[in-house]
């Protein structure tokens, strides 16, 4: 890889980590299914869940993904590089967070060569524009292109376990919206009987002449 390349890429990498904090925010937010809308241009994004391999916290990242025969399948765009590829690595245990539920499961990353292709084609597809952005057409490239512009992705199938629901999942931020409506309504109530007053003001500092509907009076004699 060149220089150029280099720099292209982590122009992305670092693109890419901005985008999906805004994504990770909307999910934390109850918008899930708002964010995954659109798939022919946001793709289908889902949240997985997984664990500090150094650290033990436990880290949330944004990813596309596509469900295939009922299997849920994403990829690591920038390789083994990227810190939640080495985290699935060290600790498989998982959960996602799909605009249909809250899953727990286990990673699994996908080696064999008749399927890996065809499937990473899916989950490409299904990343809207970004494998665009990326310089890859999933639609038109060949096994042999596909296999060629993507030799340091990998492939990921989440084996679901278990549903989850209680706290800590999708929308735990959700809380903000009621918040939000209790402090900004009496603002937009108060801001609109100010306007009204300051009209009704203007209204009577009028001449009476000047107020639309009314007309002057004529004292004038015959």
């Amino acid at each position: 890889m060149t220089i150029a390349q280099r720099n292209t890429e982590e122009r992305l990498r670092q693109g890419f980590k901005q985008f999906n904090r805004f994504m990770l925010f909307l999910w934390r937010l109850g918008l899930g299914r708002w964010v995954n809308g659109w798939p022919d241009v946001g793709g289908r994004i889902m949240v997985i869940t997984h664990t500090g391999r150094k650290t033990g916290l436990r880290r949330r990242t944004p990813v596309n993904y596509a469900i295939v025969d009922g299997e849920l399948y994403c990829t690591v765009g920038f390789g083994s590089v990227s810190d939640w590829y080495r985290n699935i690595k060290a600790k498989p245990e998982v959960e996602v967070w799909l605009p249909d539920g809250w899953w727990t499961g286990v990673a699994e990353e996908v080696t064999d060569a008749t399927t890996q292709i065809p499937l990473l084609r899916q989950v490409l597809i299904s990343s809207g524009l970004a494998a665009r952005a990326a310089g890859i057409d999933p639609v038109v490239m060949t096994n042999e292109e596909l296999d060629a512009a993507t030799r340091s992705y990998r492939l990921i199938h989440i084996r679901r376990t278990a549903a989850r629901t209680g706290p800590g999942g999708p929308g735990d931020l959700a809380w903000v919206w009621p918040l939000a409506t209790l402090i900004l309504l009496p603002l937009v109530l108060f801001r609109r009987r100010t306007l009204a007053e300051r009209q009704a003001q203007q209204v009577y500092s009028q001449p009476v002449s000047r107020i639309p509907g009314t007309l002057k009076a004529d004292h004038s004699g015959p």
